[in-house]
């Protein structure tokens, strides 16, 4: 379990020289006279973890602020800031010793209450892990949350509560804070706070209750109106049952069918596609084979017309009488043998351009045979889709008729369902709001498993028998069999309740269960808060002191010997404030504080110079 450790408290002002005390993480003993501020310090731990009220002594006029120091289980520092009569802390990051300048790192109320969503308590609790633990506080078994004072009121005990004859876990004699009181040291010594339970209405909440039944009432038969069926919850369950298989089972062939179409809808679209490519091939192929036809039959016209010519030339060289074919002259002007020459000359000519027509005629007609062959192909390729085509549009059609009727049907069973499922829900609103009304009715009743009052006798004979080894390392004479009576709430020592004893008994008897009780907690890691300052657990009043601090006053009893012995070997972290010196063997080993009174170096816990004794 997580603990806090106190580290110092310090009053600091404007011109005013520091007033401060350290904290050993184990022992510190504040000792001396009366009337030197060792009980305001006590006072002022208290009112710095949560006290609503601290009587300023003269001497902390003028001081405006208060320091605590604390360390976090987590082990990082913390400073608490209090203005006197302020019910503000502020809370810094930090180990601050000084008057304050900077800004709080955050700002937490001194009280807790009902209320409270930024308070120290819940702040620290947080720290400490303990903030959803629950107290009870009436018979009835009402709880409340856990506050940082209940702990408080168990680990700081100033000297007016020392020597109280109420018992130690009560904060005043009222009957009403009984329960809580109990519960807190059920909690510590369990380690298990109380479960909520509902306690009933009271008169008022019983009216509002009666309210809300009339509204319970109309709701529930607006919403039977609603009802469009007289079948009961199982009826429509079942029917629920068979739509829902229904729907499974048409969901399934549509899903079925619809991949069928999905894929047929994707091979149309592929489909279209070759078709679209094969389209404009086989134009421009068509388009080609027209054209180098028609050029092949133009170069076969030349090769006919040049045929002609050759033989046309023959003749018209040979049989004909006048003006020359070929170049015009006129007969008086044609020399011997001119037409021979001429006739020569066009055969010559005719032939080249036979020749070269009938190469390029050679040349074009692969290529026509290749893209009639082209053609063919795409033709057929064209032809095959078409096909296709149309054999996928059937198939395409074929699972739209089949689709149509199967979402038509299962749109039908899925409003049927819809149905059902709204007829079902509004029973549901209907059976919850029965119940509810139910709970309104029954709420006046006392719950019929009411919470746990008592610690169990086993947890609570272990504690009785840590009290007992406190008491005995003490050597307290008188108080055999002493044992925490969670009946009256009291200590029980010598067969006398610690309220029946005088002063000094009680103030013993109060400082061991306080410190048997802390004991027991680190020991089993229940809650606590993991210190204990203890005011005059031992010893009541003392003269001022004029005497060295080194001598060792020995007083009536050895008690006081004994108990500061064993101190030193408390498992947590302990304050004792006291008006007799320990012995010198305690002094060696905690740090303490001498408040002489008057005549030394520190006369109290306002000094003009601070001075620590011991380590």
């Amino acid at each position: 379990m997580s603990n806090l450790r106190l580290t110092h408290l310090t009053y600091a002002g404007t011109n005013k020289p520091d007033a401060s005390v350290e904290f050993d993480p184990a022992l510190t003993v504040i000792y001396g006279a009366s009337d030197t501020g060792k009980s305001f310090i006590a006072e002022s731990i208290q009112y710095m973890l949560g006290g609503s009220n601290l009587e300023l002594v003269a001497e902390a006029e003028g001081y405006s602020q208060i320091l605590l120091g604390l360390r976090l289980p987590d082990g990082s520092p913390l400073t608490l800031l209090r203005v006197p009569r302020n019910k503000t802390i502020q809370i810094h990051g930090g180990d601050f010793r000084h008057l304050v300048t900077r800004p709080a790192d955050t700002q937490v109320t001194a009280a807790h209450t009902a209320r409270s969503r930024n308070s120290l308590s819940l702040f620290l609790l947080a720290k400490l892990g303990l903030t959803e633990r629950k107290i009870r506080k009436n018979d009835a078994g009402g709880t409340r949350d856990l506050t940082l004072s209940d702990l408080v009121h168990l680990s700081v005990i100033p000297e007016t509560r020392m020597v109280d004859p109420l018992p130690p876990v009560l904060h005043s004699s009222a009957a009403s804070g009984k329960t809580a009181a109990a519960s807190v040291v059920r909690l510590l010594l369990t380690g298990d706070g109380d479960p909520e339970v509902a306690t009933g209405p009271n008169a008022g909440e019983r009216r509002v209750n009666k309210g809300k039944i009339g509204l319970l009432d109309q709701i529930i038969v607006d919403l039977q109106t609603k009802l469009t069926t007289s079948e009961s919850v199982t009826e429509l369950r079942v029917r629920l049952t068979r739509l829902q298989a229904s729907i499974d089972e048409h969901s399934s062939a549509l899903r079925t069918i619809s991949d069928r179409h999905l894929n047929a809808v994707s091979a149309r679209m592929r489909a279209a596609e070759s078709l679209a490519e094969v389209e404009p091939r086989l134009t421009e192929i068509g388009d080609l084979v027209s054209r180098f036809s028609l050029l092949a039959a133009q170069y076969r016209s030349d090769l006919a017309r040049l045929e002609m010519v050759t033989e046309a030339g023959s003749i018209l060289g040979f049989f004909r009488v006048g003006i020359c074919v070929f170049c015009g002259a006129e007969p008086e002007h044609q020399k011997p043998g001119h037409g021979e020459h001429e006739t020569t000359q066009l055969h010559i000519a005719v032939q080249n351009e036979t020749e070269k027509t009938n190469a390029l005629l050679t040349d074009l007609l692969p290529t026509i045979q290749d893209l009639r062959t082209q053609f063919d192909d795409l033709s057929a390729r064209r032809a095959s889709l078409i096909e296709e085509t149309a054999r996928i549009d059937e198939e395409i059609a074929g699972a739209e008729e089949l689709i149509t009727p199967i979402r038509g049907r299962l749109q039908e069973i899925l409003q049927a369902r819809s149905s059902v499922e709204r007829a079902l829900e509004l029973h549901e609103r209907i059976n919850e709001l029965e119940e509810r009304r139910s709970r309104l009715v029954g709420e006046g009743a006392v719950p019929a498993t009411r919470p746990a009052e008592y610690v169990p006798t086993r947890i609570l004979s272990v504690f009785d028998e840590t009290l007992r080894r406190t008491l005995d390392a003490w050597e307290v004479p008188a108080v055999e069999f002493a044992e925490y009576d969670q009946y009256t709430m009291d200590i029980r020592a010598g067969h006398r309740h610690r309220a029946n004893r005088g002063k000094g008994v009680r103030s013993v008897l109060h400082s061991a269960f306080t410190t048997a009780l802390a004991k027991y907690c680190l020991d089993n890691s229940t809650p606590h808060l993991g210190f204990v300052v203890l005011d005059s657990p031992v010893v009541t009043y003392r003269d001022p002191i004029t005497e060295s601090a080194d001598d060792d006053i020995n007083l009536t009893s050895t008690v006081v010997d004994h108990f500061y012995r064993d101190m030193l070997d408390f498992p947590g972290q302990s304050i004792i404030i006291e008006n007799g010196d320990p012995p010198v063997d305690v002094i060696s080993r905690a740090l303490t504080y001498r408040f002489s009174g008057e005549g030394l170096s520190r006369p109290g816990f306002f000094p003009t110079r601070m001075s620590a004794v011991g380590t």
